[in-house]
Formats: C-alpha cells, structure tokens, sequence
C-alpha cells in the first residue's frame, strides 16, 4: 500500500525461482520482509534464494519487519533509490 504512488506493478506473494518473494516491484526488484523466524536454516535458505534471485536478474532488497513498521522512511527511500537508478525495469 505504501508503494502505490510509485505508479509501478507491485505484485505480492509471488512465487519467483522455487519460492515466494514478499513483493516485486515493477519487472525485477524483490523486496522481502524477514520475520524474526529467519534466522538457523531458515536465514540460510533466504541466502540462498537471495543468490538464486539474482543470477536470474533481480534485484533484492531484504528488510525485517521492524523496518518495515518503524523505519519506514529508510525503506522507502532504498525502493525509490532503486527505482531512479532503473533497476524495477526488465
């Protein structure tokens, strides 16, 4: 919701390389959101995804919830400093 103003597809829980992605931005950033559960063999299998991700050409933004919630600003602007430098674009 926060994002729409963006005027970019914005598409949620999709599924991406084998796993769902929180969100993708336009055609290739993916902005993931961890939970306090991403940690052990789980905060591996995010690397591992994150890794995969990109040798496919996307571009990841990881941020846990809390930033998401309480710092929002500095979220907002790594999406928007993402987007000025055309990486949301196929």
């Amino acid at each position: 919701m926060r994002l729409r103003w963006l005027r970019l597809p914005i598409r949620v829980q999709i599924w991406i390389a084998g796993h769902r992605v929180d969100a993708l931005i336009g055609d290739r950033i993916v902005l993931q959101i961890d939970g306090a559960h991403h940690v052990g063999a789980q905060r591996s299998e995010d690397i591992r995804h994150d890794a995969a991700l990109k040798l496919m050409g996307f571009h990841v933004i990881r941020v846990s919830y809390t930033q998401m919630m309480d710092e929002w600003p500095m979220v907002q602007d790594l999406v928007m400093r993402a987007v000025a430098q055309g990486l949301h674009r196929a």
